[in-house]
């Protein structure tokens, strides 16, 4: 049979953590030590109280039916109440949250809501990519906001042509960022709203590590921002914050016109999570342990970033020290052509996986970024053999 995809998918490339995953299984197979720091996947368990909710509500029958096409009621109050808590915004459940079959998801299609052939979006570069993806699929145009080191990672929005931003439908942003590390703070997301409310562009700000934070920060919504819920659309995940990336589960919110579009959306697509997992979603965000869980686990996460910190500019890196997230992003060493050749040096070398910083956009050729989702005594263990590989080149 003669297969021929569609143009969209010969234009696709390879995804990047699929490819690092093929190499992670030659070298398995091979007998290699894998320890592996490419994919930002928790190695912790999610708690016990959440799971505990899940097989409570998996055995009831009401839930084995298609759930509500918008979503649990319940699960968007939770979401709505942990706003009001942690961030001082106010939403209304119905109107201005959206649940998601993880955010990705949400992320991926928010482009087609709103893009048309040949629309622009304003993509950070670095950036994860399904910021591009979803805006390819859609017929539309990216154009790359630099995100460099002299600016902290924030994209100059001064440096932006006005003819492009005029032509813009959406712009992605993304803080605490992946894969930078990089935090914004208020200033740049008032700024970032005149900016939408000036060009008529709607923000999508992408929040999957808002409770992964360091050295007592508090990352922001963009939404707490002056202005903020009028252009944004925020996206949230359950992921990170409670170690349920496999759970798929995770919400939009913010101005309630962006959040109808994306709901009306996905009624047409899919048939929303599964009722259990919306139910276990509530028990996250409103049993008593979310606050302490969430320090547990970034007390946890500063360990292992100070492990690797230290081992790096010991080593001899320049490292920016993070704020929040589980990455560390650093500047490739002298002597190595690209990211890609560097990562493929340690992999080979070393059995550690690391993530080139070219898979992240063009602004991110001479970087690479570790995932802190290893222990301590695994961390060093790899910051061990990586020291030991560049010493003996």
């Amino acid at each position: 049979m003669n297969v021929q995809p569609a143009d969209r998918i010969r234009k696709l490339p390879r995804y990047l953590f699929a490819e690092i995953d093929k190499k992670v299984r030659a070298a398995l197979d091979k007998g290699v030590d894998v320890i592996k720091l490419g994919i930002g996947d928790p190695d912790q368990p999610t708690p016990g109280y959440i799971i505990e909710k899940m097989m409570e509500e998996v055995q009831k029958p009401r839930n084995h039916s298609y759930p509500p096409d918008e979503g649990l009621t319940e699960f968007k109050q939770a979401v709505a109440d942990y706003y009001k808590t942690r961030h001082g915004v106010d939403l209304d459940p119905q109107k201005e949250v959206c649940v998601l079959l993880g955010s990705k998801e949400g992320i991926a299609h928010i482009s087609a809501c709103f893009v048309n052939p040949g629309d622009v979006n304003l993509v950070p570069d670095p950036g994860y990519p399904v910021y591009s993806i979803g805006t390819m699929f859609a017929g539309g145009e990216v154009y790359r906001m630099p995100l460099l080191a002299e600016n902290n990672f924030l994209p100059d929005l001064a440096a932006i042509d006005l003819a492009v931003a005029d032509k813009a439908k959406l712009m992605f942003l993304n803080y605490p960022n992946n894969p930078t590390g990089a935090d914004a703070p208020l200033e740049f997301f008032t700024e970032a709203a005149a900016f939408a409310a000036k060009h008529n562009v709607i923000i999508c700000h992408d929040q999957a590590y808002s409770e992964i934070a360091y050295d007592g920060y508090k990352p922001i919504s963009l939404l707490e921002a002056p202005g903020g819920k009028d252009v944004c659309i925020e996206f949230g995940s359950l992921s990170k914050t409670f170690n349920m990336t496999g759970w798929r589960i995770g919400y939009a919110v913010g101005c309630a016109e962006v959040v109808e579009v994306l709901t009306r959306y996905k009624t047409n697509i899919d048939s929303g999570t599964f009722r259990a997992i919306q139910y276990a979603g509530v028990e996250a965000f409103t049993n008593g342990e979310m606050a302490s869980f969430s320090e547990k686990m970034s007390n946890m996460y500063q360990e292992r970033r100070d492990v690797v910190v230290a081992a790096l500019r010991e080593m001899g890196f320049t490292i920016r020290v993070p704020k929040a997230t589980f990455y560390v992003w650093a500047p490739i060493p002298e002597g190595f052509a690209s990211s890609t050749e560097f990562v493929s040096f340690i992999l080979e070398e070393t059995g550690v996986v690391i993530t080139p910083g070219r898979g992240f956009g063009e602004h991110g050729e001479g970087y690479f970024r570790i995932a802190l989702t290893v222990d301590a005594k695994r961390m060093q263990e790899a910051m061990d053999r990586i020291s030991q590989a560049l010493s003996s080149r």
